[in-house]
């Protein structure tokens, strides 16, 4: 299911709760869940009210546990070792990750030391875990959202009084489309930030989609301009094509021990990547060389060129911003011969589906029932074909 974010009036922890729980999301399973984290000393509380005649949840993390300051190391830990689905703990971690990077380029340090202030207590946990987990329950697999607005005046917080955006906001905001507006109050909160780069796919206006549902969640202050809220649109997309903007990260290389490409590469796609690939080139002198060639979300660019210019001896990068277009596709599970396989979906340009198995999932049966590959791949591609 796709989902889609407004944030017309921006985006906070606490709106985005808000927004999934009017979807339908059960409070009480929510609070049940984090406390397998474990996570204790808190309660969720509910409320309906309404922003400009708009009805909308409101989500009120209530804690006992006071300000507590947690590093990256410590909120790690916890999430690593939750009960929880891979793919919840991995977004979680994305979205802290997010923030550490941020704190880490404000105060100049290691990201491992940093700590978190206002984003280390139980009501951030609560907010950023508590949407991953909501996500997963509500079978939101896509995410996007519009540009965000900017508030502007200042802001109170364990450094003192910050400008507006905070500069943590903006730090993680690097790379989304974002924009002023004339509101003396903070719009976007660094735990909003850093949901919405870590989770959408892309930023743009409403996308081609049949809508199911709509969420609102409530921001805790009136806005006299605009009603204080997030609204969370799902649906199916529409559209069997769509352009997206993505960031395309390049370095030439003729100085490499070339075995580290190989671990590069590994490194790149579990950073996210989009696509990675190596191309020949003769450089300057003469010199036979290799360009790296990145393809990744936009907001993400950074993290990119931080690790191409960690792990290699390329003294710069190249990128940019371009647009691609892309087929709709989602992913799945088929039975099969081999048992249940996940696949991808994908409609083609003329509406034509078409199932493609994984190639993990090939590998994975080729070890298991020592089989070749390629006899693997016929055997699911026969089968896939006469599914629909």
């Amino acid at each position: 299911m796709l989902a889609y974010f407004d944030c017309f009036a921006g985006i906070s922890g606490d709106m985005t709760l808000g927004a999934l729980v009017h979807l339908g999301l059960d409070p009480d399973w929510l609070e049940a869940e984090l406390m397998r984290m474990p996570l204790h000393g808190f309660r969720l509380q509910k409320g309906v009210l309404h922003r400009h005649g708009i009805q909308a949840t409101r989500i009120e993390v209530i804690t006992d546990e006071g300000h507590v300051h947690r590093n990256w190391a410590q909120i790690r830990a916890m999430i690593e070792a939750s009960p929880y689905s891979e793919a919840v703990r991995r977004r979680s971690l994305a979205v802290f990750q997010l923030i550490a990077r941020a704190e880490s380029q404000i105060h100049s340090v290691a990201p491992e030391s940093v700590h978190f202030h206002e984003v280390g207590g139980i009501d951030a946990l609560v907010d950023i875990v508590g949407t991953c987990l909501a996500l997963e329950r509500l079978e939101i697999g896509k995410i996007q959202a519009s540009a965000l607005p900017q508030g502007r005046g200042m802001v109170k917080c364990a450094h003192g009084a910050l400008p507006l955006p905070a500069p943590a906001t903006l730090e993680i905001l690097k790379g989304i489309p974002v924009y002023g507006v004339p509101v003396e109050a903070e719009l976007v909160t660094p735990t909003g930030a850093a949901l919405i780069a870590g989770l959408a796919e892309g930023f743009g206006p409403l996308p081609a989609m049949q809508v199911a549902r709509i969420g609102y969640g409530a921001g805790m202050r009136e806005l006299e301009d605009r009603p204080n809220l997030l609204r969370v649109v799902t649906g199916s997309p529409t559209d069997l094509m769509h352009d997206e903007t993505v960031a395309v990260v390049e370095a030439t290389i003729d100085d490499m021990n070339p075995e580290i490409f190989g671990f590069l590469m590994e490194q790149l796609f579990a950073d996210g990547a989009l696509d990675v690939c190596w191309i020949p080139v003769q450089m300057k002198k003469n010199r036979p060389g290799t360009q790296i060639q990145v393809v990744c979300r936009s907001h993400e660019r950074e993290a990119f060129i931080s690790r191409i210019l960690d792990e290699t001896t390329s003294l710069g990068v190249r990128h940019t911003l371009v647009q691609r277009r892309v087929l709709a596709r989602r992913k799945e599970v088929c039975d099969t011969p081999f048992g249940p396989v996940q696949v991808k979906r994908i409609c083609g340009a003329r509406g034509i589906v078409r199932r493609v198995p994984e190639y993990e999932e090939c590998r994975r049966i080729a070890r298991e029932r020592d089989l070749p590959l390629h006899e693997v791949y016929s055997r699911l591609q026969q089968h896939l074909g006469a599914v629909e």
